[in-house]
């Protein structure tokens, strides 16, 4: 068991506004994913985990440059899911760093990557455990822009859809699922 309070302060100023934006938001994903695992215990979630790694998941945003949510780093922002899992992996959390790696958009394979030239390495960053995916499809719902608003299913849909139809057809399949 981790704090990951005690983990997010050690890279986010406590009562700065980044701080404050990454722990809004990663606690909104916490509950979200935590309210699926208990609304269906017979996928035996593993409901610390869900806990600790949704706090966790954004942990390299600060590493991007996006004004818009306080984040003044070097990076683009499509980075920071695997360059928060190089941070967790530091801290010896190989399980969380996944998550961080594989919550961007419903997950990305190594064709997406390499078709659209993204700036990120070269493997597969798609979701693979259950408490993986529950944790991407529930980050869908929130914005770190948007601090107090959950987004409809619709404007998850209409967002995702500007990235292709298969990616429309992963989150409807996890919301079939998981709601």
């Amino acid at each position: 068991m981790i704090d990951p309070y005690q983990i997010i302060s050690k890279y986010y100023p406590e009562g700065s506004e980044i701080y404050h934006v990454l722990v809004v938001h990663s606690e909104q994903v916490r509950d979200k994913a935590l309210e699926i695992a208990c609304r269906h215990p017979e996928f035996e979630l593993d409901e610390q985990f869900i806990f600790e790694a949704a706090m966790l998941h954004d942990i390299g945003i600060f590493l991007c440059d996006a004004p818009r949510i306080h984040c003044h780093g070097t990076h683009q922002y499509i980075q920071h899911g695997y360059l928060g899992a190089d941070l967790l992996r530091a801290e010896g959390l190989n399980r969380h760093a996944l998550v961080c790696e594989r919550h961007t958009g419903v997950g990305l394979s190594l064709e997406t990557i390499i078709r659209n030239n993204l700036p990120l390495p070269h493997r597969e960053m798609l979701p693979v455990s259950l408490e993986e995916m529950v944790i991407c499809y529930a980050d869908k719902y929130y914005s770190k822009t948007q601090l107090h608003t959950t987004h409809s299913v619709e404007r998850i849909r209409q967002y995702l859809g500007r990235y292709g139809e298969l990616e429309v057809q992963k989150f409807d399949k996890w919301y079939s699922i998981f709601e």
